[in-house]
């Protein structure tokens, strides 16, 4: 039967529900990616709810109808503990999840998941080695990657003729890149650490991960990075054990060290 015309059109289905959850952190719960990942999602228009493409600011509830290009998604609240692996990751591969390009990423070595997937605490680039974590909780990756959190990365690092008195003074009291000031905790040579040539070995701490932000410092201060190894991510060191290209999941101390770290 239809429907007679002299009635008022219907209203719109809301697209929001505003008892709900912000649309990033409700998808971030469940394990879908980090909040700042979801947010890209949104904006592309890849995320719909109840019929409609979403926008930033929408709400939904645990169990609503929610596709993610065009299929649906689980968004029921992890309420179990949070997996955390640790990957070394190689140089030669890209911390994403494909490359048009065909180049290798660490996603394609880490072990399957289901439901949700792995998302990556911050980032290494493609010439950068060691630590990398990932965990199945989104909201955990936010919470480590935020800098108010201001959780410590140690790198060892190897430059180009090394570093004088007063570059590493500079790099302690701070330089200015493009993106703001950055600056050491600390700086230390490299005793024993194996030697080519003009290249000198450190040791340096930072509390925060911008892009490339280790190369970007050091060649402010006038010299160049020929090699970079995360080795630590707050309290989780990588193990002299693990080989290249392999992984491990953190044992339930390490997570409870990791997730206390996020709350100092």
């Amino acid at each position: 039967m239809s429907r007679p015309t002299n009635l008022p059109p219907r209203p719109p289905v809301p697209s929001s529900n505003p008892a709900g959850e912000r649309l990033q952190k409700l998808l971030a719960a469940a394990g879908f990616g980090s909040r700042r990942e979801i947010e890209t999602w949104i904006v592309a228009g890849r995320v719909t709810v109840r019929g409609q493409v979403a926008k930033l600011g929408d709400r939904a509830l645990p169990g609503e109808i929610i596709l993610l290009d065009g299929k649906p998604v689980t968004t029921t609240t992890k309420q179990s503990q949070p997996r955390v692996i640790l990957y070394h990751k190689p140089v030669g591969e890209l911390v994403t999840r494909s490359d048009p390009e065909g180049r290798p990423t660490v996603f394609a070595k880490l072990p399957a998941i289901s439901p949700g997937r792995w998302v990556n605490v911050g980032r290494l680039d493609f010439n950068t080695s060691g630590l990398l974590l990932f965990t199945d909780a989104g909201e955990l990756a936010n919470v480590l990657m935020h800098p108010r959190t201001e959780i410590e990365r140690e790198y060892e690092v190897r430059v180009q003729g090394g570093l004088d008195a007063e570059a590493m003074g500079r790099l302690l009291a701070g330089v200015e890149l493009e993106d703001g000031a950055a600056k050491f905790k600390s700086i230390e040579a490299l005793q024993g650490k194996k030697e080519s040539g003009t290249n000198r070995w450190y040791r340096v701490v930072l509390a925060e991960g911008r892009n490339r932000e280790v190369r970007r410092m050091v060649e402010e201060a006038g010299a160049r990075v020929s090699r970079l190894i995360r080795v630590r991510f707050g309290p989780v060191v990588l193990p002299g054990h693990l080989a290249p290209g392999r992984w491990e999941e953190l044992a339930d101390s390490k997570l409870r060290s990791l997730v206390e770290a996020t709350k100092r």
